[in-house]
Parts: C-alpha cells; structure tokens; sequence
C-alpha cells in the first residue's frame, strides 16, 4: 500500500520532469505532471526492471507510446538507478546527451523503445506482447516458466485517435495477449484545446468490442487504486487490459486542466506556483532522502530481487535443459547457426525462369526449418507475398508456437508490432504486402532504421508490371523514398540467386533493416549470377555482363526484372558495333557503402556513357549516370492493361533502351 510518503516521491517525479523542461526551456510538462503518479504506482509496484541487468530477458518492458513526456521517463529511469544522472537530466534536450527530446532506443540506457510519433508506441507494446507468448510457448516447460513477464505502455489521447492504435489494439484483442496492460492518461485535453472538439469516443465500449479488459480509474492521483487496477488488469490472461485513469494535464499548475500546459515550459512564475501548490521547497534537481529510499527499496531493490529470483531459476533450467537454454541465449544474441543458409543453394541458367517473390517464399522456407528463431506474416496477402511456412502453423491463442503470424490488413500496425517483436529480442522477423502498400507503413519502415532493428520487409508486386490491377497498385515513387531513408537497406534483386543472397543480407544483419523489392512476373536466371551473386547483393551492385573489352563503350545498369532487359539490351547493341557492360545494381545503399577502389571497378569514371533502366521514379540515379547518361524509368503514375503491354508503353523494350543509349550524346 502507498502512503504519504510516496507522494513526496511522485512530487520528486513531477519536480524532476518539470526542472528539466525550464532548464532547456523546451518540453511538455502536462503529461509529467497529470501522469507522474500512474508511472510511479507502476514502477514502485510492478515493473520488474533492474539497472544492474538492462538486457535481462524476463525482464518487464515499458513504452512511454507518449513519448514527448519523455522528462516523465528520464526521472523515472535517474530514480531507478539506470546510468541516467541528474547532470544528463540537466541537459535535456540538448545536442549530444542522454536524454533527447523524445525517448530513443539504444541512445538512453533503460529507454525500451523509439517513440514519440503517436500511436506507434502501443503497437510497438503489442509487438513486445506477442514475442513474449511466442517465445514463452517455444523455451517454457512445465517446470520452468523462464519467459514470463508483462509488458506495459502508457498512452495518451493522441495515440488512441492515430489510426494505428485501433489496427494494433484490434490484433491484440484477437490473439489474447493476456499480459499487455496500457494506462491511459485521459485528461481530456490535446495540442489544440478541449479533446471533446475531435474526440468524442466511448473508450469502454471501443475496447470491449476489440476484446480487452477495460477498467476505469477516476482519481490520477489515487496510487493505491491504481496500483489495484494494474493488479486486477494482471490477473486477466486472456485479454490485454486498459485501464483509463483520469487526469488532470498539468496538474498543480496555473494553466492546469488546458492545452497551454502541453507543449511549452511553464516559465519561473508559474513554475513557483506549481511548486507551492505542491508545498514543494527543494531545490531543482534534488531529490529528497525520504524520496530516494523509497526509489531504493520499491524500484532498485525490489526489481533487482527479481532479476535474481530468475537468475537461479534460469541456472535450474540450464541444468535441465541445456540445449532449450543455449538456444534461448542464442536466439537474443541473433546468432545464427552455422547451417543456417544450408538449402539456399545457388542454381546455375538453365533453370526455369520464376518470380522474385517466389524465390523469396522457398528461402522462408528455408530459413524456417533452420531458423527456429524466424517466423512472421503478411497483411491478409500471404498468397501473394508467399510468405506463408509451409512446414509450421498459425500463431493463435490456442497455438502460440506457431510461426505464420495473421497481421490482418493492418500495414501500418504490422511494421509497428514487427519493431516491437525486435525490440523484445529473441526472434528474427518479417512481414509482407504489396510495395505499393508500403506507404501504408512507412512511419513504422523509419523507426525500423532510426532504432537499428533488424526487421525484414517483404515487399511484392514491384512494378509496372501488375499490369491490369493500374495505377493504384503500381509502385513509382516507392523505391525512391526509401531508398533516400537512413539505415535501410533496399534491395531489387534481378533473379533467385540475387534473391537467395538478399535473405541472407536479411538476416544476417543486426542492426538495419531490410526491405525486399520483389516481383510478381517471372524473372530468368542470369548467366553469371550463380558464381557472382553471393558478393554481388552484399556490396549492392557488380558487373552481370561484362563488355568483350576493356574499358566497355558504355554502361546500362538496371535492377529486378529490368537487368535481363539490359542483357538483351546489350546484345542487340553489340550487333550495331557498340559494347557495353551491364551492371544489376540490387541496393543503392549497400553499393554506396562500398570502398571507392570496388566502386571504380564497377562504375568506371572513364566510362560516361550510361543509361539506367528501372521501372520506376528516375529520382536518385543521376549520380550513378553522370551529366552525359540517361534514364529509362517512369515519372508519372502507371496505367491498366496486360503487364506486357504496359511495359512496352512505358518503353521497358529492348529497342527504346538501345535508342536511348544510342541518344547519348
């Protein structure tokens, strides 16, 4: 039970959180101070989390999805006893330090997750929440229950109007995730004014109807009733839980209970006044001892309890079972075994011409039966992207083994739920729809890089060359957006071996993510992709086809469908006297990383002839192509009919790409 004395260490909160905002004069101090009590009920009272093991794997994980009350979370973490000091709560929001303006992952020590735009961090929760009882399913036995935590995420009204939270928090309800439990912070209030003028929802009935526990608590400041509903919300298995708590939004301030509280420092005056509402006389940045010993016992010492509580369970399972124990270590390293590419076997000209996306599925498989790490799903396009494991089954509620995830339609959710998969650790995962559809999952597509998790994205139906489907399922600008997105790895392989060595680029990495461009038509094996493949994918571009001399004439590059194209291109322009060398340029990225000697093999300087050939924005490639070089792409949208015919409209023929280079002055 909480006392008077907790609430001296939920003002110790309020007056941290709000000392950090005026010292940079930057920052949201209503969150902090409506919700400094639900965090503190939380985090004295569950949260099993420990500064002396930030990676343990049983850990309890929590997501501030409202990440711009990030001061909240840094005085949280100080208070815990992570590596999170009053000098770097000092310097919030500064350039270089430990507590940015909105949590990052990997950046402060104990911060779970990358959020801030809203609505990501629940579906990045309900990411945690399944991983959790996938590997519990996998590892546990009826001994030893090794995997088996709570993963928590406090919201705000902005994330549940972002459309995300109604996709992911409808995934939830249906899969059951019994032990993901939200605290909402209603305070009825946003950015703009009073939440009434957009939001007018009946969050009980809403999540009801999506299959959660729902529990209203109607004091923000009552830490012992919130302590209760979290309990009780722990106590339901099958069901996530929300519990709406009642707030006031800059609670003890002048403007509280208004927007102006939101989003700009409070200002010395009204910081005064906050404080003597409080009857708080300490300095800034100070804790008092009274405060510190409850931090010490209800955060420090009771979570580290905890962590060795497992540790002896943990040695008592590796007794029993060690090679279920050496696995489970392997699996949160992301070590993979030495067998695990063992069946992506590179095949040689001779065999049949097959789509992109169905080299991708036969690699799945691949890397499903030896990868008992690897598993993941499509939204609602299975069929298409082939991204189903044949030899495995669904993950359900009866069935949490199963490794075919059903994501429904829910793109955005889908990448969302995807780095919340990563970030709890112990799994390689992926997830498909169209590329068109990609924009659909784009915001989640930039955390996947910003946060460096090694997510994979299976993108299908690449082209033009849809064809009948039109405009709206055609990808144009698609490639040049992500491709011009930090710390992705984009790669258009041109056939099965380019594909086979782009899902071990995939899963091999281990902080970037990857998305696969991958066609629906039929792609020929390459003469020379069988031997030159494997290094050609990893540095992202190589010569396919070399010129019968040296230096070649001219240069096509092309990447996907679009390279056997350039070779057929090649061969009718050696028939006229001219000899060029084609280079598959599957990743711009990784090609751009490459030291400037392989670059030079590849793209010679000497050479100023070039044309690029994709079926796609011509964006990007004039740095590839050069003052005098050329581009056979598209910068308008596609259109409907035969892929055949759409392609030759588009002037994806052999004779425009000989025209063209022959154009070149």
């Amino acid at each position: 039970m909480f006392n008077e004395k907790d609430l001296i260490a939920v003002n110790s909160l309020r007056s941290l959180s709000v000392t950090q905002i005026e010292a940079a004069n930057s920052g949201h101090p209503g969150l902090p101070l409506g919700a400094a009590p639900m965090a503190y009920a939380l985090w004295a009272g569950h949260l099993n989390i420990t500064a002396q093991a930030e990676d343990w794997l049983n850990r309890d994980r929590f997501v501030l999805s409202a990440g711009h009350g990030s001061a909240l979370l840094y005085s949280l973490l100080h208070a815990a006893g992570f590596k999170v000091s009053i000098d770097d709560l000092k310097q919030f929001r500064q350039l270089g330090s430990l507590t940015p303006g909105h949590p990052e992952f990997g950046h402060t020590p104990g911060v779970e997750a990358t959020t801030g735009p809203l609505g990501q961090g629940i579906a990045q929760a309900v990411g945690m929440a399944l991983a959790e009882a996938h590997l519990a399913a996998q590892y546990n036995t009826a001994d030893h229950s090794i995997i088996d935590h709570y993963t928590y995420a406090l919201c705000g009204d902005g994330d549940l109007m972002e459309g995300i939270s109604y996709e992911a928090c409808s995934f939830a309800g249906k899969q059951e995730l019994g032990k993901l439990v939200v605290l909402y912070d209603s305070n009825d209030i946003s950015l703009d004014g009073e939440l009434k003028q957009a939001f007018v929802e009946d969050i009980k009935g809403r999540f009801e109807a999506q299959n959660w526990h729902y529990q209203k608590v109607t004091d923000g400041n009552d830490l012992n009733a919130i302590s209760q509903a979290i309990e009780a919300a722990k106590a339901v298995t099958n069901q996530p839980s929300i519990i709406e708590i009642k707030t006031v939004i800059g609670f003890g301030a002048p403007n509280a209970g208004t927007s102006k509280v939101h989003g700009a420092p409070l200002g010395a005056d009204a910081w005064a006044a906050t404080k003597a509402t409080y009857q708080w006389v300490e300095e800034d940045f100070t804790v008092p001892q009274v405060a510190r010993e409850l931090f010490q016992s209800k955060m420090q010492e009771r979570g580290f309890a905890a962590y060795q509580a497992w540790q002896e369970g943990f040695k008592a399972y590796q007794e029993a079972y060690p090679e279920k124990a050496q696995d489970l270590l392997a699996a949160f390293a992301g070590q993979l075994p030495a067998n695990y590419d063992q069946g992506l076997t590179y095949v040689g000209a001779e065999t049949k011409a097959d789509a992109s996306r169905n080299s991708s599925g036969k690699a799945i498989q691949v890397l499903g039966q030896n990868l008992p790490f690897f598993w993941g799903g499509s939204a609602d396009l299975s069929g298409s992207n082939k991204t189903m494991n044949n030899a495995d089954n669904d993950f359900m509620p009866d069935n949490r083994q199963g490794r075919n995830i059903w994501f429904g339609v829910r793109e955005f959710a889908m990448g969302a739920m995807m780095n919340g998969v990563a970030l709890h650790g112990g799994s390689k995962i992926y997830g498909g729809t169209f590329f068109v559809f990609a924009d659909y999952l784009k915001p989640a597509v930039r955390l996947s890089a910003l946060a460096k998790l090694p997510v994979t994205y299976v993108m299908t139906h690449d082209s033009i060359a849809v064809g009948e489907d039109g405009p709206t399922h055609e990808p144009i600008e698609q490639l040049a957006a992500f491709r011009a997105t930090p710390n992705l790895n984009v790669i258009r392989p041109a056939d099965v071996n380019e594909t086979f060595a782009a899902w071990k680029v995939a899963v091999e990495s281990q902080d970037r993510p990857t998305m696969l461009v991958l066609s629906r038509q039929n792609l020929p094996v390459l003469a020379t992709s069988q031997s030159l493949a494997e290094e050609g994918v990893r540095k992202g571009a190589y010569v396919v086809s070399p010129s019968q001399s040296q230096p070649a004439q001219g240069i096509l590059i092309a990447t996907g469908s679009e390279v056997a194209l350039a070779i057929q291109a090649q061969a009718a322009l050696a028939k006229q006297g001219h000899d060029v060398a084609v280079v598959s340029m599957p990743s711009q990225n990784l090609f751009d990383e490459q030291d400037a000697a392989y670059r030079e093999s590849v793209l010679p300087q000497a050479v100023s002839k070039r044309v690029s050939i994709e079926m796609a924005s011509t964006f990007g490639w004039a740095k590839y192509l050069g003052h005098k070089g050329a581009s056979v792409g598209i910068d308008g949208f596609g259109a409907s009919g035969p892929g055949e015919k759409v392609m030759e409209h588009f002037g994806f023929t052999v004779d425009n790409v000989v025209n063209t280079y022959l154009n070149l002055d």
